[in-house]
């Protein structure tokens, strides 16, 4: 199952790429540092992707944790990239994919 999840992580990481989102340089830890979901009040949701959400599954991935058991990033990303203009597809897809694994690896517990 893990390695699905990393599959998808690096396709996450892909499209953020691909869609010009992905950015060089952090935001400040204050921003990350936000209690809100998503860190809506401070970032914007791909710098949650990459800034957050990537290095946190990463992270629990390589010092064999556990995995959430549920995700629901898909809908918000839906929501957020609605209005756009970006061809997200590609994105959703992969969010709604990690989230539909995390959900069926507990579901399989």
């Amino acid at each position: 199952m893990q390695t699905k999840i990393a599959e998808l992580l690096i396709d996450i990481e892909s499209e953020l790429r691909t869609l010009g989102l992905w950015q060089n340089i952090p935001p400040p830890e204050k921003a990350l540092a936000s209690d809100q979901p998503f860190c809506v009040d401070t970032l914007t949701l791909s710098q949650w992707l990459q800034f957050i959400f990537l290095p946190t599954l990463y992270g629990l991935m390589e010092e064999g944790r556990e995995l959430p058991n549920r995700c629901g990033v898909a809908p918000m990303a839906e929501e957020y990239f609605k209005a756009s203009g970006l061809h997200v597809d590609a994105l959703i897809i992969a969010l709604r994919d990690i989230d539909i694994a995390l959900s069926a690896d507990e579901a399989n517990s």
